[in-house]
């Protein structure tokens, strides 16, 4: 557990330092907004319910092979998530490629800021 904290606690340091990145924002905000998209598509055109729709479409953008038991079942619904797999997978890297760099940058902050320790002498 005690790993998990300190995981979060580094993905949050790295949001800071990416937050401060235009591109980042701009990546996020166009993220958001897809994932926005698809939601409110699932709701209206497969029935689901949002928070099932929102579900599907995160985690269809992350590349993890979770199950979702949600599948879409017209033509329209299916064209509709290849193109929304397709432009939304690539925006996806590019938003965990900049918290990346982000994480990367809070670690060179902190060794910077570290206080370096004496060392003893050797007699």
């Amino acid at each position: 557990m005690l790993s998990v904290i300190l995981s979060f606690k580094r993905l949050l340091k790295g949001l800071y330092h990416a937050v401060k990145e235009p591109q980042f924002i701009s990546i996020l905000t166009t993220v958001a907004l897809i994932v926005l998209s698809g939601t409110l598509f699932y709701s209206k055109f497969e029935g689901w319910a949002k928070i099932d729709a929102f579900y599907f479409a995160v985690v269809s953008l992350i590349p993890t092979g979770v199950d979702t038991n949600l599948v879409p079942s017209t033509t329209g619904t299916k064209l509709f998530t290849v193109l929304y797999l397709i432009i939304g997978t690539g925006l996806m890297f590019a938003l965990l490629v900049n918290l990346g760099r982000g994480m990367i940058k809070e670690d060179k902050v902190d060794k910077k800021t570290a206080v370096p320790q004496k060392k003893k002498r050797q007699s």
